[in-house]
């Protein structure tokens, strides 16, 4: 019987791989990967010759069947993603579950996850928190908003550059000018920033200061 890794690669700093991270690298079979291209400079980078298969969201579905009785005919693979931790706003999950439901062994190796140095750099409270990633694009969104501007906890959420300033306007419209919130762009990269301060301060700043890279939004929950 093979074996499933979930490894986590760096989110733009290459020294934040661990020693072990690289070792399953090069032992298992295969790697499969987000964007082969991607991750081909990385482990270049780190020489590891490991097979490279692509595997993302647009052929997972198609993908698992195949992958499990691969593994079930002793073939052990990793799966990375692009940066960070496989399966948080990335694929995963689908080859996960099968691996679970047919008593294939998956072992998640710990690593690199933006949401987390953004979260604990935030000087929100983060001892109870939800992660909510990506919101959705169009249809769902006014509703999701809607329930989460009565969330206490803190709340995390992913953004991309050209859709920050459409979040944060929500996010003033939906949560309050005063809400507070910390956003945090480009992290372990060289020109990490954090921005700090209500909802309206923060939505100001990035006006002033077109988006530029990922983002990890960290807002504050409703105060009873």
């Amino acid at each position: 019987m093979g074996k499933l890794y979930l490894v986590p690669t760096p989110i733009g700093n290459l020294e934040d791989i661990t020693l072990r991270a690289i070792k399953v690298l090069k032992e298992v079979d295969v790697v499969l990967a987000e964007d082969t291209r991607t991750s081909g400079k990385l482990l270049k980078h780190f020489d590891i010759n490991t097979h490279l298969q692509s595997h993302h969201m647009h052929n997972e579905h198609k993908q698992v069947g195949v992958l499990v009785q691969k593994m079930k005919e002793g073939t052990t693979y990793a799966l990375i993603s692009d940066a960070g931790t496989p399966a948080i706003s990335d694929p995963g999950f689908l080859l996960t579950r099968a691996c679970v439901e047919n008593n294939i062994e998956v072992e998640c190796l710990p690593g690199a996850t933006a949401f987390v140095p953004a979260l604990v750099n935030s000087g929100l409270p983060n001892d109870r928190f939800v992660f909510e990633g990506f919101l959705p694009l169009k249809k769902g969104r006014q509703t999701r908003l809607l329930e989460l501007a009565e969330e206490t906890r803190t709340m995390v959420f992913y953004e991309s550059p050209h859709k920050l300033i459409k979040t944060l306007t929500q996010f003033v419209e939906y949560f309050g000018a005063e809400r507070p919130i910390s956003v945090s762009r480009e992290l372990t990269k060289l020109y990490e920033e954090t921005v700090r301060g209500t909802a309206s301060e923060v939505l100001e700043h990035f006006t002033d200061k077109p988006p530029k890279g990922e983002f990890v939004i960290v807002v504050g929950g409703r105060k009873d």
